[in-house]
């Protein structure tokens, strides 16, 4: 008896063709829970998202809710969705949500189920807002319009962290075989266990994001024209709500991608860090309208992207990093100079991840608040925001290279709604001091030094390989031993944390916690610079970041450039050697 006419028929194909290699590919390997739960394409069998993997996977959650809260049946979950769907196999975000709900009410626990699509930050908002033992928003974020995934707040309103996942994907594998009303979602509607947040947050976010707003005044006058795009994603009309929150006349918006649409028609990836592809109908529309600033989302509306058109005529786009030094320096000001809070200096924290740009350091050093960096996901900056925030701390701002931003204590996750509007009252601001983003940039750099970066990554779909290569950066110089030098750049710290060996901590013992499963290690070099090298949870890549941080002063731009242009040679030449470990280069 099949529960979904679309996978079965999938299935019935592969054994009538007797297709060994795909059926192998389908059910071969369960989908691997992990931190950030579930990412994967939709379709038949256990590797893939569907109706059954999804049942499966929120039973699990639940029994592991369970076990954890004596009160889940008094406090309940939320879910959220976004607008994906994949016609072939009849999977789509709002049949998964109702799934997952469904799930949840058959044992008697509320849930809070949005009618509508949200951005994700609203899922950890509402864990927070209505104090909920956990939830969870399917989404696939910027991925490929055929992926889907499963992603789970804690109650604290931060993504999980482990040992979370691993007792979460162990009650998955025990709790497999659906339960009676699995596949029933049209009992959620009359039960009295289902409740709707969606007109509840849509008031409550954007009365708490702006707190953030400290120019009401400048931002009804501005005569700054700003161009949005969700792209095809579910941030449009969020972002229009957030203008109108901060008194700003709303945006332009890309008529071709304010509307969601599963298929992203427009563009090859829906992802704004790639930068210009992504971003060509926002210029069109933005040199129609006589825009200067473009702000775009990812589909899930939890990132940032934004450009800036130059006196020369060209658009500048700017890095996640560029965009978190702007706006560290404008939460920090505008805390400085408005703050009802009644906190000293002293209880100021900023965080940012270990690959992203350490220019907050810088920040802080000068202005005399606290600096922490975390490993690489906003799930461990929610996590340590929540625990400086329990400790009375005011956690004014965070930030990750891949444009992630959390700029509102309600959110503590990448949000892309409040950054889009912060950054416009940002804007609003500096054009009444006839200043562009790009000046106001530079401004940051002269007051606390440059920083310079430079990312990039291989692909690599050899694990052995990968393998050999942090092997070899391990074992540089004979056993146990690291590098000493890249090309003529003296090597002058060593974090591994792999390994959890960090040369500069008096015990040689890593502060950062340590995990065995992924590769990660960060050369400090005596002329200023960084570089690390780390590979990817989700894709066979094998990344790297490198910074250039000069103090106050230096203000050689071009000659700091060139030196880091030349360090990341040396690191490509000398520690990935690409041609020996036949690496692919990333093609822009």
């Amino acid at each position: 008896y099949q529960q979904n006419p679309k996978t079965y028929a999938i299935v019935k194909q592969l054994l009538a063709e007797g297709n060994a290699g795909e059926l192998q590919k389908y059910f071969g390997s369960r989908m691997e829970f992990g931190t950030a739960g579930l990412r994967a394409a939709m379709g038949a069998g256990i590797s893939h998202m569907n109706d059954l993997t999804i049942i499966q996977t929120t039973q699990g959650f639940c029994r592991y809710l369970e076990k954890n809260f004596s009160d889940l049946k008094k406090r309940g979950v939320v879910i959220g969705f976004d607008a994906r769907a994949h016609l072939s196999s009849g999977g789509s975000s709002k049949r998964f949500a109702r799934l997952a709900a469904n799930t949840f009410i058959s044992q008697g626990v509320p849930v809070y189920l949005f009618s509508d699509i949200i951005p994700t930050p609203f899922v950890p908002y509402t864990v927070t807002h209505l104090k909920l033992c956990a939830g969870i928003m399917v989404t696939a974020s910027h991925n490929p319009k055929q992926d889907n995934g499963y992603k789970v707040y804690w109650e604290n309103g931060a993504q999980i962290i482990s040992p979370h996942d691993k007792g979460i994907s162990q009650a998955i594998e025990e709790n497999q075989e659906p339960w009676p009303q699995a596949w029933d979602d049209k009992l959620i509607d009359s039960s009295p266990l289902l409740h709707d947040p969606y007109a509840m947050v849509n008031k409550e976010y954007f009365k708490d994001i702006q707190k953030q707003c400290f120019y009401r005044n400048i931002n009804k006058e501005t005569n700054l024209k700003f161009v949005h795009t969700s792209v095809h994603g579910v941030g449009h009309k969020f972002v229009q709500l957030a203008f109108k929150a901060f008194d700003l006349s709303p945006p332009f918006a890309v008529p071709e991608q304010k509307d969601p649409d599963p298929d992203f028609p427009t563009v090859k990836y829906p992802n704004p860090e790639e930068g210009k592809g992504v971003l060509t109908l926002s210029f069109a529309l933005a040199e129609k309208d006589g825009a200067r600033i473009i702000l775009a989302n990812d589909p899930d509306a939890d990132r940032l992207a934004v450009a800036e058109k130059q006196e020369s005529g060209e658009w500048k786009v700017f890095s996640g990093n560029e965009l978190g030094a702007l706006l560290g320096w404008w939460i920090f000001t505008c805390w400085k100079n408005n703050s009802r809070d009644t906190r000293t200096i002293k209880d100021v924290y900023m965080l940012s991840s270990t690959v992203s740009s350490k220019i907050l350091r810088a920040i802080a050093l000068k202005e005399g608040f606290h600096f922490e960096e975390t490993l690489t996901g906003f799930k461990w900056m929610g996590n340590r925001a929540k625990q400086l925030m329990d400790q009375g701390k005011a956690v004014l701002f965070a930030f990750e290279e891949a444009i992630g931003y959390m700029c509102c204590p309600a959110v503590l996750d990448k949000d892309g709604v409040s950054a889009a509007v912060i950054t416009a009252e940002m804007a609003s601001f500096l054009a009444t001091r006839n200043l562009s983003l790009s000046q106001q940039l530079k401004a940051v750099y002269d007051e606390y030094g440059f920083h310079i970066t430079k990312a990039s990554y291989f692909i690599c779909h050899d694990p052995k390989v990968i393998q050999q290569l942090f092997d070899n950066l391990r074992n540089f110089d004979g056993k146990n031993t690291y590098p000493k030098s890249c090309g003529r750049f003296q090597v002058s710290g060593i974090r591994d944390l792999t390994t959890g060996y960090d040369s500069s901590q008096p015990d040689q013992k890593a502060i950062l916690p340590t995990s065995k499963s992924s590769q990660m290690i960060t050369f400090t070099f005596a002329n200023g610079g960084v570089a690390t090298m780390r590979t990817s949870g989700t894709e066979p890549k094998i990344k790297y970041y490198s910074e250039l941080c000069a103090p106050p002063g230096n203000s050689d731009v071009e000659q700091l450039k060139n030196e880091l242009d030349e360090l990341v040679n040396a690191l490509e030449k000398h520690f990935f050697q690409p041609e020996k470990n036949k690496l692919q280069r990333k093609t822009e």
